[in-house]
């Protein structure tokens, strides 16, 4: 990302990572399975928590992590490759389709609070593409302009994040199940591109591979 000129082209590539890495559709279904047995003022609750999680540590790791590239000796591309195979390994499970009933486990109460952090702020909201694009982001900013531009659309998506997580019952009654499944499997197939994308893009930032530029 060049943030040499912020011009409408960098926002909307850098909105689009975003709303990909930090929105709600990979962490749309994790939720309602997660949470299908709780009320709907603690699936509420859980997804406040789950959204103010995951924005906060977006907002740290934007804030450090260029200090924490620097400290730990890795690259943007490094980076980028781990992002990538974090996400190729989520992203074939979303395109393998349900290979369970998600409702079966019953033997063990869930605590809502420990599941709105872990799995699903973390790593289904902010997921590995959100956690890559933002710390790449972090060292490349170059002014108080581009580093305010970062911080905003990380917001705004947090705020789309807000509305369908606190209101998802009443959006799970618009989804039929089917649809909700083919949408998941291709939304897995194209994050599975996502993905190696990030890993070709690493690499050919390392000096490894020299990336062919796409016709």
């Amino acid at each position: 990302m060049d943030f040499t000129v912020i011009d409408a082209a960098l926002v909307g590539k850098l909105l689009l990572l975003l709303l990909v890495g930090l929105g709600p559709k990979i962490a749309l279904v994790p939720f309602l399975e997660k949470t299908h047995a709780f009320d709907t003022e603690t699936k509420a609750r859980i997804g406040r928590q789950m959204v103010l999680v995951a924005v906060v540590t977006a907002l740290i790791l934007f804030a450090t992590g260029a200090l924490l590239m620097r400290l730990l000796h890795i690259t943007g591309g490094a980076v980028a490759v781990a992002g990538g195979i974090i996400l190729a390994l989520i992203a074939i499970k979303m395109a393998s389709g349900p290979t369970e009933k998600p409702h079966d486990d019953i033997s063990a109460p869930v605590d809502p609070e420990k599941i709105a952090v872990f799995p699903l702020a973390v790593p289904y909201l902010l997921n590995p593409v959100g956690i890559t694009v933002v710390i790449i982001a972090s060292g490349e900013v170059v002014s108080i302009a581009s580093a305010t531009l970062v911080i905003g659309l990380i917001l705004i998506v947090a705020a789309l994040d807000y509305v369908v997580f606190t209101n998802i019952d009443a959006l799970a009654k618009r989804m039929k199940p089917a649809s909700l499944i083919v949408s998941e499997v291709v939304f897995g197939i194209l994050l599975t591109a996502v993905a190696v994308q990030l890993v070709v893009s690493g690499l050919g930032n390392l000096g490894i591979i020299t990336p062919t530029a796409a016709h």
